[in-house]
């Protein structure tokens, strides 16, 4: 009936996406970092072209051409 289609994905296969583990990205859903992430019942159901978080546990220093490793 008109409503806009939305693809999810399971925290494993999130977890395989972004290369963490499925705990880290149960707690991303928990404290409300990934936008579109929603519970039903007991699972998560996270929007497939959500981008992973930044991990908060580091400072992000480095810049992408590798300086400061």
């Amino acid at each position: 009936a008109g409503g806009v289609k939305m693809d999810y994905m399971m925290l494993k296969e999130a977890s395989e996406k972004w290369k963490i583990s499925v705990r880290q990205v149960n707690y991303y859903c928990t404290d409300g970092r990934i936008p579109g992430a929603v519970k039903m019942g007991t699972v998560w159901l996270i929007p497939k072209d959500s981008q992973k978080p930044a991990d908060k546990r580091y400072k992000s220093t480095r810049s992408k051409e590798g300086e400061g490793k």
